[in-house]
């Protein structure tokens, strides 16, 4: 594996919109949502407390806007502030009118309102979707000795998405994360799954315990993937990861398992989406893999 990252890859064009490109695609937005809603430039500028002389900079892509201005401009037009920041195009009418639809129920009707979606549309793909395994959760869950077991026992590839990270970037994690940051990764991260997905009937994954905190990249593993959750105590999970010969954790102990027990209480929602959940506290890997193969009873 490559050990010294490659600049050539690692900043394509395609990974983040230039400045001067995106303060062009921001002034535009902003004329065309004004234009919609039928205000002038004076109006948004009374309704915004921004001026009219600095509208008229912003929107022809000159005006290098500070949150707190941007954020007046959404107000003035009646609009989240992140429907004028994003990097992508404009979302499809369908899809706005849907996400309005759907924010006026509360989450235990949203989750009813997903259900049935998956089910009206994904049918067709279900049985695709139950021939990929993901194992999800922590670092020292069993994720990797597990899935390693179980593509055997299926006779399909076993992939770990962050070698696959590794190979699309041409760098090592770390390398990833110092010298292009957390977005970076992230997009990586999307690209490499959709990639393994594309060219891979079957298979067994195990992702990085914190691709629940990326919706998007979740959401495709969810949907092209029978995912089980592998959950432990915070416990074990510092054990684990120490009996590996990772003693980082024991450095500040007491902050590091107050961090962990954190980070889990905070993804308990977002591992809970798993069609399957096994605790694999206090029991042998034997135990675990057959409590595995029958979750798995039925839907591979």
């Amino acid at each position: 594996m490559a050990s010294t990252p490659r600049p050539d890859k690692l900043q394509r064009p395609d990974l983040t919109v230039p400045e001067n490109e995106y303060l062009l695609m921001l002034g535009e937005r902003i004329r065309e949502l004004r234009a919609r809603r039928g205000m002038t430039r004076k109006m948004l500028a009374q309704q915004s407390g921004v001026s009219e002389r600095y509208l008229a900079q912003l929107e022809t892509g000159h005006g290098n806007i500070s949150i707190i201005l941007l954020r007046q401009i959404a107000q003035g037009l009646g609009l989240p502030i992140v429907d004028l920041v994003r990097e992508e195009p404009e979302q499809p009418v369908e899809l706005t009118l849907l996400t309005q639809y759907l924010s006026r129920f509360p989450p235990k009707s949203l989750v009813r309102a997903r259900q049935l979606l998956e089910a009206e549309l994904e049918v067709a793909d279900r049985s695709a979707r139950h021939q990929r395994v993901a194992l999800i959760g922590l670092r020292g869950a069993g994720k990797t000795t597990l899935g390693t077991m179980l593509a055997q026992h299926l006779d399909a590839p076993f992939i770990e998405l962050a070698k696959t990270i590794e190979r699309e970037a041409g760098a090592e994690m770390s390398e990833i994360f110092s010298l292009y940051g957390q977005s970076a990764y992230r997009r990586y991260e999307r690209r490499s799954l959709e990639a393994v997905i594309e060219n891979n009937e079957r298979f067994v994954i195990v992702p990085g315990g914190s691709i629940v905190s990326e919706p998007a990249t979740f959401d495709v593993l969810l949907s092209s993937c029978y995912t089980i959750w592998l959950r432990a105590s915070p416990e074990e999970h510092m054990a684990r990861v120490i009996a590996q010969g990772d003693y980082r954790p024991m450095k500040g102990s007491q902050e590091a398992m107050d961090d962990l027990k954190r980070i889990l209480s905070g993804r308990i929602a977002l591992y809970s989406k798993a069609d399957a959940v096994i605790d694999t506290s206090g029991k042998s890997i034997g135990q675990s893999f057959n409590e595995l193969l029958e979750a798995l009873a039925g839907h591979i």
